[in-house]
């Protein structure tokens, strides 16, 4: 008897013991869960702590900025003293350069090893006209370059006439509003001005320096275009036609002010049925230069 009521008590202590091993394993079981919650919504947090995309760091508008590159081949014009003509519009950044030379040929925003299977996206120069501390005056070739940020360090590859790319690192930096004075219809006369178009697929470009003829105070541009294929131009809601017969498309606008972003839109007939499209044209101060 007594060994039977040993084994019975000895059973309902293992049973007893069976039973507290099950209940702990569920908690056990809810903080193994638990934990791989906490890993698992991990990310999420990180996510929203992320900061938003940065937005365009300057309002619209034309400003001074440095051009710095790390070669002492390839820079701004003397005449500029380091510096270019940054236009904003609708948040898209241009940077106008006037090179020192005419022998940089194209430029292209990434790495040269890139840029022969991207000929669309190479750069094409404008001809600028620089005007030099003891006034004496040259043509170099300028380029229109879309920025992406001021301050920042970004690659951009440079063709020479001898048909070679090469790597340079370049950035935008001290961005100040373009001279208020220095945007005033200058007196009268006959000049020539860098403009810089932006908008449409960026395939069109215009002759730079443009010839600004001032009569009266008022400003009178004449664009070139680099296709013979616009019929017209819409400013202010004013028609202008062609001035010319021949050659590529060519009209007298009006240019309200100097250093502000001109809009206008421009119809061609290059497609199959014609298209107007919009574009803004800035016609920078810093290199108006008296016609010769």
């Amino acid at each position: 008897m007594k060994k039977l009521q040993i084994v019975s008590i000895t059973l309902a202590a293992l049973l007893l013991a069976g039973c507290g091993a099950a209940e702990s394993a569920v908690p056990a079981s809810e903080s193994a869960s638990e934990a791989a919650s906490t890993v698992e919504t991990a990310p999420a947090a990180e996510s929203e702590s992320e900061t938003p995309a940065a937005e365009a760091a300057l309002p619209d508008g034309v400003y001074t900025a440095d051009f710095n590159t790390d070669s002492s081949m390839f820079h701004a014009n003397e005449s500029c003293d380091g510096k270019g003509t940054l236009t904003v519009a609708d948040g898209q950044m241009t940077m106008h350069v006037s090179l020192q030379s005419k022998k940089i040929v194209n430029l292209y925003l990434g790495m040269a090893a890139d840029a022969a299977d991207h000929e669309a996206d190479w750069l094409q120069p404008t001809t600028d006209t620089v005007t030099y501390s003891d006034g004496t005056s040259e043509e170099v070739y300028g380029f229109d370059i879309p920025v992406a940020a001021v301050d920042t360090d970004f690659q951009l590859a440079i063709l020479g006439t001898k048909g070679t790319w090469y790597d340079h690192t370049v950035s935008v930096a001290n961005a100040e509003p373009a001279d208020e004075t220095a945007a005033e219809a200058p007196a009268d006369g006959s000049y020539t001005c860098a403009v810089t178009l932006e908008g449409g697929s960026g395939r069109a470009t215009v002759e730079s320096p443009a010839t600004l003829t001032v009569a009266d105070g008022a400003m009178t541009a004449t664009i070139v275009w680099s296709s013979p294929n616009y019929d017209y131009m819409l400013i202010d809601g004013e028609k202008y036609l062609p001035i010319n017969t021949e050659g590529n498309s060519t009209f007298e606008i009006p240019v309200a002010a100097l250093d502000t972003a001109l809009a206008v839109t421009a119809d061609t007939v290059a497609m199959s049925t014609p298209h107007e499209i919009d574009y803004t044209l800035t016609f920078a101060s810093a290199t108006l230069a008296a016609a010769e």
